[in-house]
């Protein structure tokens, strides 16, 4: 079975399943039903973390690429086929690490059908923490294409008041976009005569096949990601969204995009990959600059950070594409590094959203004179977001642009100003709430974070700084995973990699990529 003797995989799956079901299907009054669920969303969301914790405790770097593997046959060429390498392991523990930051943050803030909230958000983290984990190809895509149900719902039925125009758009922006990765999937599998990911990873699809291939997964990826030109349900999905949803949205729900590309676009069809690699860099610059521009000219909170997250999730498809080790592993850095950052500066607003409701710029200022606590921590969120070194979004980063310089210095030039964009406009956001004339009396007479605001957001911030001072904790895992994506891209020889267009071998180019420590 794995090294734990029982399938962790399976039961973390399972934990928040049954949360969902007690929540839901537990009798009692309205009011003892949300204050049950609430508490049983807590503990079944802390459970599943304290198995991702043993799981990261338990998984062994430089030990096999696929580890607690499981495999039950379901029927015909369907299984219920389990495992995980060291990039989907990192991606987990942002799912369980956050989510019950989410539960907690939606301790007051939620009134009606409590428990159908709390169920929602449970099913959720089961389906994201399957896109993770599964094996087969079909399975993948289930759970994929699920995780827009529950998301759906928390938008269109505790989101603002243009929610139903909001979850409408996600919906139909995510799922068109998924319908071609499954005519791609049944050709694959026809193909490989197989289902199996980590087979299909290592299968040499026809060159002329495989740009068609690639086109149909990028156009699921795309959109999850968002990358420009698809990213206008974003903004919407956000800004209607209840605090958590946005939360989970920006955290996780993105992240799936980037771990599409690095799961099935780069190692099964590396050629495509190579051939099509100037759309990824056309459409990342673009987002980088015009997506801060906009985001720039903002007053709203939630739309200014909606609009950070694609020129960050940009910097995710520089990396990944520059087929090299400093740009694959500062992308998973970004991805990380965003998910704490983007979540916390949603809880950020939503702590001030709560108490004034309103999340216009305009309304607010002069904060660091009442909401002491509160200034500090959102000033940390904001400058990690800016990339401050000693903190995540430095490393991540850094990282990308080094390797994206190793592949087109003209791309690495055009992205570095979506860092002073960046700055720009995270600054000039924290200056108009944090500083300046407390001068209206409403945001005046606000309290400073209560004591359970502060468990949501201080853990998020020592993690943050943790991930800064010691990045290494979060690239060894994936250290020898990513070797192993670059053993199989650089046999396609994409003319990105510096040290293949020189004319160095393929173990001169991994020597010449592996950072310094």
């Amino acid at each position: 079975m794995n090294a734990l003797g029982f399938p962790i995989l399976s039961i973390m799956l399972a934990v928040p399943l049954l949360g969902a079901m007690i929540c839901l299907f537990a009798p009692g009054s309205e009011k003892r039903r949300a204050w049950r669920s609430r508490w049983v969303a807590l503990a079944s969301t802390l459970a599943t973390f304290w198995l991702g914790v043993l799981l990261w405790a338990r998984y062994e770097i430089g030990g096999p690429q696929w580890q607690f593997v499981e495999r039950e046959p379901i029927f015909g060429r369907f299984e219920w086929a389990m495992g995980i390498d060291g990039i989907a392991l990192m991606l987990i523990m942002l799912t369980v690490f956050l989510m019950p930051i989410c539960i907690a943050a939606s301790w007051k803030a939620i009134k009606d059908r409590v428990p159908e909230y709390m169920a929602a958000f449970l099913f959720m983290e089961t389906l994201m923490i399957g896109v993770f984990t599964a094996q087969d190809l079909f399975l993948f895509y289930i759970f994929f294409e699920a995780g827009l149900i529950p998301m759906y719902l928390i938008i269109g039925i505790w989101g603002g008041k243009e929610r139903i125009y909001a979850s409408y758009k996600f919906f139909l922006y995510t799922l068109l976009g998924s319908v071609l990765m499954l005519i791609a999937m049944l050709w694959m599998a026809q193909e490989a005569g197989t289902t199996d990911i980590p087979t299909l990873m290592a299968y040499d699809f026809p060159p002329e096949a495989q740009i068609w291939l690639w086109l149909a997964f990028f156009a699921s990826f795309a959109v999850k990601m968002p990358m420009w030109p698809v990213h206008t349900w974003l903004p919407d999905a956000h800004v209607q969204a209840p605090t958590a949803g946005s939360v989970i949205l920006a955290g996780v729900l993105l992240k799936m995009g980037g771990y599409g590309f690095i799961r099935f676009s780069l190692p099964m069809f590396p050629e495509a990959s190579a051939q099509l690699v100037w759309i990824i860099f056309g459409l990342s610059m673009v987002a980088v600059v015009y997506t801060s521009l906009v985001a720039l000219v903002q007053q709203d909170m939630k739309k200014l950070i909606a609009y950070s997250s694609v020129a960050h999730m940009a910097f995710v498809t520089v990396g990944l594409f520059a087929f090299n080790r400093q740009g694959i592993e500062g992308a998973m850095i970004v991805m990380l590094s965003h998910g704490l950052v983007s979540g916390a500066l949603f809880l950020c607003v939503g702590v001030i959203y709560d108490r004034l409701h309103t999340r216009d710029i305009d309304r607010y200022g002069g904060l660091s004179d009442n909401m002491p606590k509160y200034a500090l921590l959102f000033m940390l969120f904001t400058m990690a977001s800016v990339g401050l070194p000693g903190t995540s979004g430095f490393v991540g980063e850094f990282l990308a642009l080094v390797g994206a310089y190793e592949a087109n210095s003209w791309v690495a030039a055009v992205c570095t100003t979506g860092i002073i964009l960046g700055a720009v406009y995270m600054l000039y956001l924290y200056w108009r709430i944090a500083f300046g004339t407390l001068d209206k009396p409403d945001a005046a007479g606000m309290k400073d974070i209560s004591l359970r605001e502060v468990l949501t957001l201080g853990p998020i911030a020592a993690v943050v700084m943790w991930m800064g001072v010691y990045p290494e904790s979060f690239i060894a895992p994936i250290r020898d995973d990513v070797g192993v994506l670059l053993a199989r891209i650089e046999r396609a020889n994409p003319p990105g990699d510096a040290a293949l267009v020189m004319g160095a071998p393929p173990a001169a180019a991994e020597s010449h990529a592996e950072p310094a420590h």
